[in-house]
């Protein structure tokens, strides 16, 4: 995997560049969305591909392990093959999943043992067992094996958590380099950046991960509880020390606030089901703030869905339209608001690497967020 910066904003730590992977390059910054098991929900390959000019997408190692399960993937010839996408993969390790399990786990110094949320059956993931995994599934990049520690965790519990993933990182790269790709594609291990919301522990953390010469590095543990400021400092700490060369990818973050305030402070990458799943819940983002489509004020508005949108959805659909959809409990209210609020996050990209490029990131970044957060 090869990244370059091609502009850097002048007056904080904002630059847009790119990632070339086997399966094609990716303008960054750029947001991922989600495709859990191996589809993102509601929304067709070809329309991420085409329409929402996604050029990588995320997989989960815990579901996909789960489902459909190691011996169909390297049977179809990985995740590209078997769900017929052929740009990027990212997966990340299942350390979030494993997290969220907390009364169905146990952690160790050898790894984490769970029970299946779909039938209950016992499993058990170390550091070398996830590589291996990944290596099956065949994403581009992955993620090393950690855990992710809750938001609002004493020191004690965070320093602890931290030494473990520490230990659980060296096992990963071992693995990793005594291991290939199984497809004939090349595959990158980030490691991932955890210490809670404790400067010490996060500087130690990014500290740690540098030296490992990784091809890039994720940034874990945030959005997971603890406020927002708090968020944005820790991605102040650990952007002051990871490589300025290398791609930093702040994981499960966010709104499009969120997200200009992380490209702000040096953050690449992104990934979040925000998009999805709220677009399910029938909340649609737009450059002008979000709206309700379950609202009544929608009934009787025939105007496009966005008319400054990214997609052919906002303009062949109406308001009124989206909002019946909605209100009659249609499966095309799902893909259409999926379709619609990915299709922005994607151009909103496209809109803050135009900036970066244009020397007016910052001012533009000023301008824009008081629409953004308004609900229309």
């Amino acid at each position: 995997m090869e990244f370059t910066v091609e502009h850097s904003d002048k007056a904080s730590k904002a630059r847009a560049g790119w990632i070339l992977t086997d399966h094609g390059g990716i303008e960054t910054p750029v947001f991922m969305p989600v495709g859990t098991q191996g589809t993102v929900k509601a929304v067709h390959m070809t329309e991420l591909r085409d329409d929402i000019k996604a050029r990588i997408i995320l997989g989960n190692t815990y579901h996909l392990y789960l489902r459909p399960g190691l011996d169909i993937l390297e049977k179809a010839g990985g995740l590209h093959r078997f769900s017929s996408w052929h740009q990027a993969i990212l997966t990340d390790s299942g350390g979030f999943q494993v997290f969220s399990l907390a009364e169905n786990r146990k952690l160790s110094d050898e790894g984490a043992e769970f029970r299946s949320h779909i039938d209950g059956s016992k499993h058990f993931f170390s550091p070398e067992k996830v590589m291996d995994i990944q290596r099956t599934i065949g994403a581009d990049i992955v993620m090393a094996f950690d855990e992710c520690c809750p938001g609002d965790a004493d020191y004690n519990y965070a320093e602890k958590s931290l030494r473990l993933t520490e230990s659980w990182l060296k096992r990963c790269i071992r693995r990793f380099n005594d291991t290939g790709p199984k497809y004939g594609y090349k595959q990158s291990l980030f490691p991932i950046v955890q210490g809670c919301v404790y400067p010490d522990l996060r500087k130690r953390a990014a500290e740690n991960v540098a030296e490992t010469g990784a091809d890039g590095y994720a940034i874990g543990g945030l959005a997971v509880g603890e406020p927002t400021e708090k968020m944005y400092e820790m991605i102040e700490i650990v952007n002051g020390i990871l490589p300025e060369d290398k791609p930093r990818y702040l994981m499960g973050v966010g709104t499009p606030v969120n997200l200009l305030e992380a490209i702000e402070r040096g953050v690449d990458m992104f990934d979040c089901i925000m998009p999805t799943r709220n677009g399910r819940n029938g909340q649609l983002f737009t450059i002008n703030g979000t709206m309700n489509m379950r609202n009544r004020k929608w009934a009787d508005d025939f105007s496009p869905i966005d008319e400054n949108g990214y997609s052919f959805v906002d303009q062949t659909y109406s308001k009124a339209y989206l909002h019946h959809l909605f209100k009659a409990e249609e499966i095309l209210a799902l893909q259409i608001a999926s379709v619609h609020n990915l299709a922005f996050y994607a151009g909103f990209m496209k809109e803050v690497q135009s900036h970066i490029r244009a020397g007016d990131f910052s001012s533009w970044k000023r301008k824009i967020i008081p629409e953004l957060d308004r609900r229309i």
